[in-house]
């Protein structure tokens, strides 16, 4: 019933008409590393969890692997998605916590890299797994994407868009597909492919284009009015931002950076956006490298990472009232949960 149902979730995207919306080097915190050597053990973070203020919570999930394999983690930063897949699927570390895009891509690239546990939803389980993949306009701009009262993306054509890497499930692979399904059924567009968002020029379907690298380069561009549009996910802005008006990661809602806000936005303090578009993507995954791990190290991940105890741990999953910043929040019964490779086939399907 759930795979059902997820997998349904995916294939709206292509189907269905409505929109799903969220470079450089790699940086790293040990001075050498070969991965699964010895008595140290890589894990890899991508660029939306790799800055400075989530060191505390890297440091706490960093201690679960330590305590499920006996190893000393070694953290490897990086400022571009594809490095931390390749560091994965190229036996560059053990352990990562990458987007559901970019497991399916590490996972295409090495099979025996696998997911073992994800952030359930506030009912402490997978039903509700999912976070959200946003388009947004900067406060004052929005009424131009709408039609009789109700948002629409229709005006996002020839207009300045970011998006965060090709890699990144919400800030590009969702919105993508979802743009390619909604207008691919004008006959001005009919023939549209995702190869044709990449680009921006005066024949393409955007004026220009940028990649912010990370969600918060990607709002970064809008707020800086390099870009009209941004996609990127509420997941890594929640960390910055408080609702101003509207429902919770709904369409029309409105947001501004909140006051004490971390860089990079620290100096857009009270900036404000609109989501003109907001669906649920998966949740991102814990995933290992089933080749550098022993059986038991691979059976103690899952069980330490799942224990209760951790839920609890305010440097994991973060209390909602406070202003920590970390990957994961605590708002209800929120936990980590074991997950198949299976689960993602609907990103997956994204690409077929």
């Amino acid at each position: 019933m759930l795979k059902k149902r997820l997998l349904a979730l995916g294939m709206c995207v292509i189907l269905g008409a409505s929109l799903l919306a969220g470079c450089g080097s790699a940086k790293s915190e040990d001075k050498s590393a070969s991965a699964g050597k010895g008595k140290d053990i890589v894990m890899v973070w991508l660029p939306n969890e790799s800055g400075d203020g989530y060191k505390a919570s890297r440091d706490a999930i960093g201690a679960l692997v330590e305590k499920a394999t006996g190893k000393k983690v070694v953290h490897k930063l990086t400022t571009d998605y594809a490095i931390a897949v390749e560091t994965m699927a190229n036996n560059k570390a053990a352990i990562g916590y990458l987007g559901a895009q970019s497991f399916v891509e590490a996972n295409k690239k090495n099979p025996k890299v696998l997911p073992f546990v994800v952030n359930s939803g506030a009912s402490g389980t997978l039903k509700d797994a999912v976070y959200y993949s946003w388009l947004a306009v900067n406060k004052g701009d929005e009424d131009q994407y709408k039609k009789d009262g109700k948002y629409v993306i229709d005006n996002i054509q020839g207009k300045r868009f970011s998006f965060v890497s090709n890699s990144s499930t919400s800030g590009f692979k969702v919105p993508s597909a979802g743009i390619v399904s909604y207008f691919g059924k004008m006959d001005k567009w009919k023939n549209i492919k995702v190869a044709d968002l990449l680009e921006g020029g005066p024949d393409k379907f955007f004026s220009e284009v940028l990649f912010g690298g990370s969600h918060q380069g990607a709002a970064m561009n809008l707020l800086n009015n390099k870009v009209d549009v941004a996609a990127f996910c509420d997941e890594i802005m929640n960390n910055y931002i408080t609702l101003v008006s509207g429902d919770l990661n709904a369409t029309g809602a409105v947001y501004k950076i909140k006051d004490g806000a971390a860089e990079p936005f620290n100096g857009m303090i009270g900036k404000e956006y609109v989501v003109i578009k907001s669906v649920p993507v998966l949740n991102s995954p814990m995933v290992m490298n089933t080749s550098m791990l022993t059986k038991e190290e691979q059976e103690k991940l899952v069980t330490v990472f799942t224990d209760p105890a951790v839920a609890n741990n305010p440097a994991i999953f973060v209390p909602a009232d406070s202003k920590a910043t970390g990957s994961f929040k605590r708002t209800k019964n929120e936990c980590f949960v074991k997950v198949e490779n299976s689960w993602f086939d609907p990103i997956r399907a994204l690409s077929n």
